[in-house]
């Protein structure tokens, strides 16, 4: 895993997997959000937003990618896990994310009105709510911006 914290190549591959997620979400209408989770170099988790067509307000991707994961390992503890995103995470799905253990979470494009991680609170790897994870933001940014930009300027009037 030590490898992976500092490995820019393989945080690209993983993050273009996530993408391939969030265009499926866009191509459903919602909001083009992609997630994966990783485990020695193999992926145990997918999801993208799907919080119009669940129905659900926290359909995130982070949250149905680690569901997904904990499922796989069949155990809640993801602690020798990371969680590639396209979006930095909101504060519900960071506490996913510290409540998982998971050990990395890398994400692309920063949320300014929302982030939990970098942004607005930086919530992952606070020790005071016993978080070891590392993060690292900025991954493939523009490719993750871009596609949120064109939902919205496609999809939503504001």
């Amino acid at each position: 895993m030590s490898d992976l914290l500092d490995s820019r190549k393989e945080h690209s591959s993983w993050m273009k997997e996530a993408l391939r997620l969030a265009e499926k979400a866009y191509a459903e209408s919602e909001i083009p959000v992609g997630a994966i989770v990783t485990c020695h170099n193999r992926i145990i988790g997918k999801g993208y937003n799907q919080r119009e067509t669940l129905n659900d307000p926290t359909a995130h991707a982070e949250i149905i990618a680690i569901t997904a994961a904990a499922s796989t390992l069949e155990s809640w503890r993801l602690n020798e896990c990371a969680l590639y995103v396209t979006k930095e995470p909101c504060p519900m799905c960071a506490g996913a994310i510290i409540n998982a253990r998971l050990k990395l979470l890398v994400f692309g494009t920063y949320d300014e009105e929302k982030g939990a991680c970098g942004s607005l609170y930086q919530l992952c790897g606070d020790r005071r709510l016993d978080s070891k994870t590392t993060v690292r933001g900025g991954v493939l940014q523009d490719e993750c911006l871009a596609i949120i930009q064109d939902f919205f300027s496609t999809h939503r009037e504001n």
